[in-house]
């Protein structure tokens, strides 16, 4: 990587923002950030440090590969690599939808860019939201807990809602509950 493009891209993506989710898949409802919004949250942090992009096309029989390659006003240039997506249709429609995919993604990742609430954040809320499995307990802790629960103090389901216990400490919690309750009298 050459001086004066690197400089002027580290400066660049400093400022480059989120792109919006401003269009709407058909087929899954969800919100997305198009291409024309990835290139909107690049461009004018590019066009203040003198760079610019292009996206060159390679050969690809099964799909689109593109390489996305910044160029700054010195001349120098950085290439991204290439990215391969293949087409979901062998036709005109399918290479089209292919390339618009290939181009946004190669953008998102050359730059950084991270559409607003990503798919991998909204995935993140999702596994926040299911209930997390409770610590594990410790035997001493287990022995103090079931002192509490046999003085009425605390309860087992306040006990398996706050811990996990093992097989072998619900066998210890039962046995120690078997043992405290009175043996009934004789009638």
């Amino acid at each position: 990587m050459s001086a004066k493009v690197s400089a002027a891209f580290v400066k660049a993506q400093a400022e480059i923002e989120k792109a919006s989710k401003d269009k709407t898949n058909p087929h899954f409802r969800n919100k997305y950030a198009d291409l024309g919004a990835v290139v909107d949250a690049i461009k004018p942090a590019l066009e203040r440090h003198g760079l610019a992009f292009l996206q060159k096309f390679h050969h690809d029989d099964k799909g689109i590969t593109v390489e996305t390659i910044i160029i700054h006003e010195s001349g120098e240039t950085l290439s991204n690599g290439t990215l391969n997506v293949p087409a979901s249709k062998m036709d005109a429609q399918g290479f089209g939808s292919a390339c618009t995919y290939a181009r946004r993604y190669s953008l998102q990742a050359a730059f950084g860019v991270a559409p607003e609430d990503d798919d991998g954040n909204a995935a993140s809320q999702q596994q926040a939201q299911k209930p997390a499995k409770p610590p594990a307990i410790s035997d001493e802790r287990l022995s103090k807990a079931i002192e509490t629960i046999i003085a009425g103090e605390y309860t087992t389901e306040k006990l398996r809602a706050a811990f996990t216990l093992t097989a072998m400490q619900e066998k210890k919690l039962q046995a120690a509950l078997t043992e405290s309750q009175p043996e009934a009298e004789p009638a």
